[in-house]
């Protein structure tokens, strides 16, 4: 993972971005203003609405620094909507031309891909002028794809060129210099390289003054088959199963399954890479389909949706393994959608078996570091107690236990910190006061258990730890 952006960037950056989205509102409504009688582009302020939402949405991800979704996409399916998001309000200016030398897949997030490409064009055509010509090309370098964001503007000067991407670095009177800086994160996100191409690049005569690149790695691509992801939705109701083929339809293969003895039927007829169960079916309930396809389909990833969340269900659904827990009924559609995206973009991890007795306590107080320590060793296990957030030695420890009170990184952030820190072994999350928001959030992270501390019964403790962490 890239180094993580100083708070005081990071709040910069999405000020300055949620920036643009509000000046267009502004712009539209003051027209509208002036001329009652304009009808109001619907569309156009919607995307602009979702624009900052998207925003708000991932500076709060970044704040917790966690991946963002990715997913298999056209790279010109950020690139058109970012183009059509560059028209300005009361400005009827040429929109950027638009070249596809190849149509290239990469794995990527739509929203962060749009808002690179979004802040490449705004600035080429500010450098450019009202009436300036912009180009944007996609196109591939040797195996990898690419964007090439063009303008035939002003030019950088030869001091800036070295530290164009750097935050608070502008060409401009009335620039914030974040932009760019942007761009860079999203890129290097995106295991992409940005920077300044040589404009000889493009076959143009001229030559654009300015030539912005991004080339990503080939492991980005789509360099698998053109089978579209299939999900099997399973529910008794069949207008949530109806709700699951309309929402998810258009982008994914979905199955249904009205019962768990139908599902499984199913499952043994065509690959699946996601199943979608209720936990109330009647008959097989969706717990006990989870554990069967896990037990026979170990790489299928799961999710569970209950109209009755409860904390036991939870904790299983983090044993077997789930990738989330889905609260019917469902407040924002969307939400679900992305999360089904997530589910399928993140890489599977398979657990592995380190060759360490050494097992990782992330716990700074004293007395629950002794009781867990303890409860390790009657495992004949090597408890190594770590009160700071850094790894606990140069090779893999045989599994991980995070406090969830742990406080140099404690919650949520301790979650993403301990699956970072696992390199793949188990990890196991223990709580003084458990609760939905820490099993869920263990779940989502990775975790293969969230359990209270039980530190008045340690022979109580070594068993949970020595069933969930598998030792």
């Amino acid at each position: 993972m890239e180094p993580k952006t100083s708070p005081e960037v990071l709040a910069a950056e999405v000020l300055h971005e949620v920036r643009q989205p509000l000046l267009s509102l502004k712009a539209w409504l003051q027209l509208v203003k002036e001329d009652p009688s304009r009808a109001l582009p619907i569309d156009v302020l919607l995307a602009q609405v979702q624009r900052i939402e998207h925003l708000v949405n991932d500076f709060t991800r970044l704040a917790a620094n966690r991946p963002a979704p990715r997913e298999r996409l056209k790279l010109t399916v950020p690139i058109r909507e970012a183009i059509a998001a560059s028209q300005r309000p009361g400005h009827p200016s040429p929109l950027p031309e638009l070249e596809i030398v190849f149509d290239v897949e990469v794995l990527g997030n739509l929203g962060l891909l749009m808002q690179l490409a979004l802040n490449l064009i705004n600035n080429a055509r500010d450098a450019s002028g009202p009436n300036g010509r912009v180009k944007v090309v996609v196109t591939r370098e040797g195996v990898k794809p690419a964007l090439y964001v063009a303008d035939w503007g002003s030019g950088i000067s030869a001091d800036l060129k070295a530290k164009i991407f750097e935050p608070f670095v502008t060409t401009k009177d009335s620039g914030t210099g974040l932009g760019l800086a942007v761009c860079k994160r999203i890129a290097q996100e995106h295991k992409a390289t940005i920077d300044l191409a040589p404009p000889t690049v493009l076959k143009e005569n001229p030559p654009p003054s300015t030539l912005f690149r991004v080339v990503f790695d080939t492991d980005t691509a789509s360099n698998v088959s053109a089978r579209r992801q299939r999900i099997l939705v399973i529910d008794d109701e069949a207008v949530i199963r109806l709700m699951f083929k309309d929402l998810l339809g258009k982008d994914y293969e979905v199955v249904e399954a009205a019962t768990g003895e139908e599902a499984l039927q199913v499952m043994t007829t065509k690959p699946f890479d996601l199943v979608l169960a209720d936990k109330n079916l009647p008959g097989v309930s969706g717990l006990d389909v989870a554990l069967e396809i896990r037990r026979t389909y170990p790489t299928v990833k799961l999710m569970l949706m209950t109209g009755y969340p409860s904390l036991v269900t939870a904790q299983q659904s983090v044993e077997l393994g789930l990738t989330d827990y889905l609260v019917k009924p469902f407040d924002d559609i969307r939400v679900v959608r992305e999360k089904v995206r997530t589910a399928l973009a993140a890489p599977r991890l398979e657990p592995k078996k380190a060759l360490s007795r050494r097992v990782d306590v992330y716990e700074d107080n004293p007395h629950s570091a002794k009781q867990i320590a303890d409860a390790l060793t009657l495992l004949n296990m090597q408890p190594n107690v770590l009160t700071e957030a850094k790894s606990g030695g140069p090779d893999a420890p045989a599994a991980v236990v995070m406090s969830w009170d742990f406080m140099p990184a404690h919650g949520a952030e301790g979650v993403a910190f301990a699956r970072s820190i696992s390199h793949g072994v188990p990890f196991v999350v223990l709580a003084e006061h458990l609760t939905m928001d820490s099993a869920l959030e263990s779940l989502r992270g990775g975790a293969a258990a969230c359990l209270p501390k039980l530190l008045t019964d340690v022979k109580a403790l070594s068993r949970e730890l020595q069933r969930a962490l598998k030792l």
